[in-house]
Order: C-alpha cells, then structure tokens, then sequence
C-alpha cells in the first residue's frame, strides 16, 4: 500500500516537470493515452456487448477522470504537489460524511474544515486559483468515488475502469495533435508525462488490486490517509516544494479526520470504507 501511495506522487512529481513544454494538459492526456494503452489489453472489455446505461455511467466515469486529474495537475503547478493532494483528499472524506447525522461525523467535517482554514489560512497573498483548483479536485475526487461504484454494479472487474481510461484518452487526442503540431513536445516532456504515466496508474492500479485480495478494505481506506503526507515529502525532497508550519499543521488535522472517519465505517460494508465495488482497485486518484 505504502509502494503504491510513494508510486502515485512520485510520479505526479515527474510529470509536473513537463508542464513547462506541454501544460498540465499536456501530462493528462499522455498520461490517460499510457493507462489505456496497457489496462485495455489486460482487461479486454467486451466492447459491442456493453449496454446503453453502461456506456453511460463508464461516460460518467470518465468525465471524473478527465476533470480530477487536470484540476489536480493544474493546482500541483499553482500551488505545490502537498497542498493540491491535500486538498484534492477531502473528496473521499467528504463522500464518507455524505448524509451523516451523528455528532461524530459532524465533529469530524468541521475538525476538517479548519484542518482546511490552518492549511491555506487565507489572506491576500494566497494563491486562490490553485485553491479552488485543488477543491475541484476534490470534488471531481468524489464524483469519481460514486461514479466507480455505479461502475463497478453494471461492469464486472475492472473492464469499466479501463474503458472510462480509454475513453477519456480519446477525448484528450486533441490536446496530443495540438502539442504535436506547434511543436511543443519535446522528447524530455514526453518522457516525464510516460513515467507520470507508469508510475501514478500502472504501478498503483496492479498494486492495489493485489492488495484488495490480501487486506480488509478499512484497512485500505486508513492507508489512504498516508496520501498527503508522502505528497509533501515527495514534493520537498523531489522538487524542493517546502509546507510552512502552519500547512503541515493543517494536512495533520485533515489526515486525522480521514483515518478516523475510516477506521470507524461499519464493518461489512467495503463501499462505505473504500468508496469503491469490494474487488475494484484505485480509490486513490490518478494523481
């Protein structure tokens, strides 16, 4: 769990080196292109003998792939990879409180909300762009949450997944003729975009999914929780991204309410702890 979380932000750390050349965009759309490319073959879907309603949440699905990880990559430009994963993690925390009215529950949202004033403590000086950006994210996080659930009720395995991958690519080849025609890829851009690619869905994807046969889902869950934490180390050894105090601070508080919230989910229920189908990898975010 730990391989596939350092995995997923390292590699978001490559790929924030070609947004210079080719935009966060540009990363995006290598990036889904790559995840396509090796999870069709794996999965092979049965393309022609997929329902209407199918199509139409894998669709869904999709669209949350394509909004989370240009939001994320837009507010790891803006505002650093610790701050943007942090932010982007109250997605799922946020799906997990959805229709909750225990105090519990409640304590927790506002524990995180001030987890969120501390982190960004807002003031004149604040990137509030790359903020709403990473709270895109989020959301687009938690869209992706429910839509990988209705996913995964009409889809077996991960064939939906994989074709919401491939259709989102489709939708990014544009971005890719673009880049191409005004001569904006270089070959070092191209190659950090693959290894964003290998490393934050190749890597994570298979990981996971040898994980969810092996360890129980709250377990999981919790280890989400290590995201943003590795996220800022990551972004401080890798790209010299240094958090304040008072960002740390808030990611600690942000954290804790998550590993709380999932440690304590009823027990039975892997949807309520993962936000995911019980055998469906990736709760975490193609980051």
């Amino acid at each position: 769990m730990l391989t596939a979380a350092g995995s997923t932000q390292v590699g978001a750390a490559w790929g924030s080196h070609a947004f210079s050349a080719i935009g966060p965009a540009g990363v995006v759309a290598v990036r889904q292109l790559v995840a396509s490319v090796v999870l069709l073959p794996l999965t092979r879907p049965p393309v022609r003998r997929l329902t209407r309603t199918q199509w139409l949440r894998i669709v869904w699905l999709a669209a949350m792939f394509a909004g989370m990880n240009l939001s994320l990559y837009a507010a790891v430009e803006r505002i650093g990879l610790g701050l943007a994963v942090t932010l982007e993690f109250l997605g799922p925390l946020a799906v997990a409180l959805l229709g909750s009215r225990s105090a519990r529950d409640l304590a927790l949202a506002v524990a995180a909300g001030i987890g969120v004033y501390v982190l960004v403590l807002p003031g004149p000086s604040s990137d509030h762009v790359g903020v709403l950006l990473g709270l895109a994210a989020a959301a687009c996080w938690g869209g992706y949450i429910l839509a990988n659930r209705a996913v995964g009720a009409v889809v077996p395995g991960v064939q939906g997944t994989a074709l919401a991958t491939a259709v989102t690519a489709t939708a990014y080849l544009p971005v890719l003729v673009w880049l191409s025609v005004t001569g904006r890829f270089t070959t070092a851009a191209f190659g950090y975009a693959v290894v964003a690619g290998v490393l934050s869905t190749v890597v994570p994807y298979t990981l996971d999914l040898l994980v969810l046969r092996r360890v129980p889902a709250g377990v999981f869950g919790i280890a989400m929780s290590a995201h943003p934490v590795l996220a800022a180390l990551v972004g401080m050894v890798l790209l010299g991204q240094l958090l304040a105090l008072h960002e740390w601070v808030g990611l600690a508080v942000i954290v804790a309410a998550n590993a709380v919230t999932m440690s304590t989910r009823r027990a039975g229920d892997p949807g309520q702890k993962t936000g995911l189908p019980p055998v469906t990898p990736r709760t975490v975010p193609e980051t």
